[in-house]
């Protein structure tokens, strides 16, 4: 049986390591909340501190909100790093800095311990249906170990490179999940105020070149008002200053990365932060007085 440390058990988190525990994993956990109580009625041990978890843990994985929560996780006050022996292996499943993760992989490489940083993407829903898309960074070593817990959570599984490699395609993904959305924003609005039924036009398109998971999820919400996070704006936020931040040390442009990060501050400004990224479409809607689905009241419902 595999021992596997888990911190961070939040919408995706919870969801993951359940799957984990279905697969005949042996958890223990650690949350600043009380973890998911059908795991701990599982047969999950929870652990009072990170520390803990990687004294018993053979693997641990973290899935926290940025790169602070990891860093504080893995090197505070009982943290991961000082409680590891050699041979375990460190897997940050959080989306956070591409830089940062190179120098943790470093400190942890320096006690005989392997690390990957391995972001998802696919949201609530893919953790709930372990169909996320994991990308990975490491060593292929490390990564064969983990591949099949891998497998526990997700179906398009990629060793993207070296460390801070998944990382980096992690924030690749957050771009073109955002200038989407941003796209069919702008398209349901374009429908509605022509005078058309956005559901149809949203379902005409779903037939067509432009058909995506954007247009087929978040379309969906954007119609029914439905702005339950299964990604909430401010975790998008974040991964958009990585983009910027990024792109300002690179030397490159990402004019429409930027646009959709000011569109994503509005909502913020207005209070919709922790709404699902697909409310995005609100701040376009109040540029131009006009809702996509007439007459439906704006909910996290």
């Amino acid at each position: 049986m595999t021992k596997v440390g888990f911190i961070g058990l939040g919408i995706m988190g919870g969801p993951m390591a359940g799957h984990l525990q279905a697969g005949g994993c042996k958890l223990y956990l650690h949350d600043v909340k009380n973890p998911p109580l059908a795991l701990v009625e599982g047969g999950a041990t929870v652990c009072t501190n990170a520390g803990e978890v990687a004294k018993r843990a053979d693997i641990v994985i973290v899935m926290v909100p940025d790169t602070p929560q990891v860093e504080a996780v893995l090197f505070g006050e009982n943290g991961v790093a000082a409680a590891l022996s050699p041979g375990k292996v460190v897997v940050d499943m959080s989306s956070i800095s591409p830089l940062a993760t190179k120098e943790f992989a470093r400190k942890i490489n320096k006690r005989d311990c392997d690390y990957l940083d391995a972001p998802v993407s696919g949201g609530e829903v893919g953790a709930k249906a372990a169909t996320l898309t994991i990308m990975a960074g490491g060593s292929p070593e490390a990564f064969e170990r983990v591949l099949p817990l891998f497998r526990m959570m997700g179906k398009n599984i990629t060793l993207v490179g070296g460390n801070g490699d998944g990382q980096t395609a992690k924030v690749a993904n957050q771009i073109i999940v955002a200038l989407t959305i941003q796209a069919v924003s702008e398209a349901l609005l374009f429908a509605s105020r022509a005078g058309a039924d956005p559901a149809r036009v949203r379902e005409a398109l779903m037939g067509g070149f432009a058909a995506s998971r954007i247009l087929e999820v978040h379309g969906e919400r954007m119609v029914k008002r439905t702005f339950a996070p299964g990604f909430r704006i401010a975790l998008h936020q974040k991964d958009l200053n990585l983009a910027l931040q990024g792109a300002k040390s690179l030397g490159v442009s990402l004019p429409n990365t930027a646009v959709v990060q000011e569109l994503m501050n509005s909502c913020a400004a207005h209070g919709l932060a922790q709404l699902d990224h697909s409310a995005l479409c609100q701040a376009i809607e109040r540029m131009s007085n006009h809702p996509i689905a007439a007459g439906a009241a704006d909910s996290a419902a």
